[in-house]
């Protein structure tokens, strides 16, 4: 074996937040799983679990005395800078490879910054990584980007992967489980994890770019089989399980049918997909989602004005949006919709609007985002042609000469006032509790942490103004 012990890295290190999530780096552990049979041991460090290893001389000395391949995932805009920082901190006389969707975006910029990355693994790394470990010359393996002397060398892109017959992530390769965490308290009993079970997505909403790889490669609609994704749900044992296929219920009868095998395996898990609104056009397989654990459903809305769901091609308008929901309230689903504000054209009572028509809908909870320009959404150009709009960098939010980002956020302020107001949050605590969403202990346990919480979080507020010692 070339290497006797890899260790694959997920740098970030704070608490589990709205961006990080409470799940599992479920990309490098498929790297993880990879690797496993190829080198002679791997480590699995999540740095968000391990406080021990976020002393950067505990980690370095750790490296230095075993490690002989470190692979880093960077997935994600936040704390970029203090991972960059991290990397160059680390023994640079160990073989250093990274990857991930911000890494594959970010290429020139970390091989600048950190002298010594040897080479950056661009798009989906699983089969990159078997040819790296196996001593396949770095001329032959595509879709890496190395270093040789002096200069970056870039090769092709590698074709995307068939996902039928993959083996999922090696769950015993984990050193902890994953715990709703915040401000640095454990609020819930319950644990997390997530699912693949499809990749791609039939529809091209404008903004979207979740079927997009980082190298804008899309990816084609493909499933995993039902008798693996079945397999793979046994050895969980986790409580909350996300499926992190771009649209769950893209082919009904495969849906369909995956509920009758997780009922007939007597698979109990809290289960939770994101949807489009068509689904409730397939009214028996609502009623088996439920049977089946299927208890919150995350849905892509967008707008409640049909000439933004124009513009952003969603492929359905308001009165479609409220006859989908007729049929959804008469579930007992926890439904969490998502929605995009400063759209082009937008008034500012066409974006507070949004915190009423959500409340029409009976939706449980929202989450809006300022519209935002990816690398490869076909919205780059529209925002480049439309005068007084403007976008500053990539994946950045667009505003315009009508909206600063700072009226963006005034604006954001309002949407959320209006709608998570008490009774909002009353209808939460309902719906979790009559969904079964988590159990009477599970919620009781989250409301005995809420003090310890708050005061963790007023200590923080306090040390970012300098009123108290960061000590």
């Amino acid at each position: 074996m070339t290497y006797k012990h890899a260790l694959a890295l997920y740098p970030y290190f704070r608490d589990s937040t709205a961006t990080m999530g409470v799940f599992p780096p479920t990309g490098l552990e498929y790297i993880a799983t990879n690797l496993k049979d190829l080198v002679g041991r791997v480590t699995f460090l999540d740095l968000r679990y391990e406080k021990e290893y976020q002393d950067v001389k505990t980690l370095s000395d750790f490296i230095r005395k075993e490690i002989d391949l470190l692979c880093i995932s960077i997935s994600w805009d936040s704390q970029f800078k203090e991972i960059c920082d991290l990397i160059c901190s680390l023994p640079d006389d160990v073989t250093t490879v990274v990857g991930g969707r911000k890494a594959t975006e970010e290429v020139e910029a970390l091989f600048e910054r950190c002298p010594n990355i040897d080479l950056i693994v661009r798009g989906e790394g699983e089969e990159t990584i078997k040819e790296l470990v196996k001593g396949v010359p770095y001329s032959d393996v595509l879709g890496i980007s190395y270093r040789e002397n002096g200069k970056v060398i870039h090769n092709e892109h590698r074709p995307l992967p068939d996902i039928f017959n993959a083996d999922f992530p090696d769950r015993s390769l984990r050193r902890h489980d994953y715990h709703w965490i915040q401000n640095g308290v454990k609020i819930a009993r319950f644990t997390f994890d997530t699912v693949l079970t499809s990749r791609g997505c039939p529809y091209n909403c404008k903004f979207c770019t979740f079927s997009l790889n980082p190298l804008g490669q899309k990816r084609k609609y493909a499933e995993r089989s039902l008798e693996s994704v079945i397999e793979e749900l046994k050895s969980i044992t986790a409580d909350v399980v996300l499926f992190s296929d771009d649209n769950f219920f893209t082919n009904p009868k495969r849906s369909e049918k995956l509920c009758d095998l997780i009922i007939e395996s007597g698979i109990e898990k809290t289960f939770m997909v994101q949807t489009r609104i068509e689904i409730s056009r397939h009214k028996e397989l609502l009623e088996k989602a439920e049977r089946a654990g299927f208890k919150i459903l995350l849905m892509g809305i967008e707008s409640p004005h049909d000439k933004i769901l124009k513009q952003l091609d969603k492929g359905f308008n308001q009165q479609q949006i409220r006859e989908a929901f007729k049929v959804f309230n008469k579930h007992n689903f926890y439904i969490h919709g998502y929605f995009i504000y400063g759209n082009i054209g937008e008034t500012e009572e066409e974006m507070v609007y949004i915190a009423r028509f959500a409340k029409e809908l009976k939706l449980d909870s929202i989450t809006f985002q300022k519209l935002r320009v990816e690398k490869f959404s076909t919205l780059k150009e529209v925002v480049e042609n439309t005068p007084g709009y403007y976008c500053d960098s990539v994946g950045g939010p667009v505003y315009s000469d009508t909206y600063s980002l700072k009226d963006l956020r005034r604006i954001r302020d309002r949407i959320r006032r209006n709608y998570y107001d008490f009774g909002q949050v009353r209808q939460i605590l309902k719906r979790v509790y009559t969904a079964r969403v988590f159990s009477a202990f599970d919620i009781s346990y989250a409301f005995a942490k809420l003090p310890k919480i708050l005061i963790r979080l007023t200590r923080r507020e306090f040390e970012k103004k300098g009123w108290v010692s960061a000590q």
